[in-house]
């Protein structure tokens, strides 16, 4: 192949491209406790994981999406709308104390030749596949090591605080720092759980997916709820009501 071929601007941008495939891995484990069967538990006439491979499958960006679990119902709904389960993962991944990035590293073991790994938490039903695609902008732009999804923080750092042994109340933040005025508060972001994203190599030897270098993706409030609990449930599942109206009145 001639020199100029080999690097003219198409040829550049094709093994730009080679360079750059993104893994996407939505874990999903059998065992929830807090809502039992949740990954699978139908909201708004879906199946829970099925809203996150549904908007992962619209992304131009992700060129694998696969599903881990160990559950073998929850493999069989995943297939059925579209992700690939290439294995099932060990039950010792599964378990409640194991830390969510053990599964990631474990895929990222099984199936090799990508340059980013993208974590899709399945109890975050409502992001959608502009804010996966935007994320994954802003870590292109930045040549980010790692980037994770954040959104407005419930409770300001300031306003909180922790019992003492006698149940006298303690600020978080330092007694100088507190701020009287909300006015004068600083906006405070907490990660919502929502996606996470690295750069294989790098996520492999730091094994954590937010380190100092990490990048923060904002995401409004009403796309980030993360589903563990009862309660977070049925609000769930009323803005699922609102959502299939508004599809229904637009189609009308």
């Amino acid at each position: 192949m001639e020199l100029s071929k080999a690097f003219s601007w198409p040829g550049l941008f094709k093994t730009m491209k080679h360079r750059c495939k993104i893994l996407a891995v939505i874990p999903a484990r059998g065992g929830s406790k807090g809502i039992p069967g949740k990954n699978i538990k139908r909201l708004g006439g879906l199946p829970l994981i099925a809203w996150t491979i549904r908007e992962a499958k619209k992304s131009k960006y992700i060129d694998r999406l696969i599903v881990s679990t160990e559950d073998k119902k929850i493999a069989a709904v995943a297939k059925k709308y579209g992700a690939e389960v290439p294995f099932l993962r060990p039950k010792a991944l599964s378990r409640d104390h194991v830390p969510g990035l053990m599964p990631i590293l474990h895929a990222l073991r099984r199936i090799q030749g990508y340059t980013g790994v993208l974590c899709l938490q399945a109890t975050s039903p409502f992001r959608k596949s502009s804010d996966i695609d935007n994320l994954i902008r802003l870590a292109k732009k930045r040549n980010a090591l790692s980037v994770a999804s954040v959104s407005p923080a419930e409770k300001h750092p300031a306003w909180t605080f922790y019992f003492t042994r006698n149940q006298r109340l303690v600020p978080f933040l330092p007694k100088g720092n507190r701020v009287v005025s909300r006015q004068k508060l600083p906006e405070a972001w907490a990660l919502n759980g929502a996606m996470f994203y690295a750069q294989t190599a790098w996520l492999k030897r730091r094994r954590s997916l937010v380190t100092a270098q990490t990048l923060g993706f904002p995401m409004p409030s009403e796309r980030s709820l993360d589903l563990d609990t009862p309660q977070e449930w049925f609000v769930a599942s009323l803005i699922a009501k609102k959502l299939k109206k508004v599809a229904l009145s637009r189609i009308h």
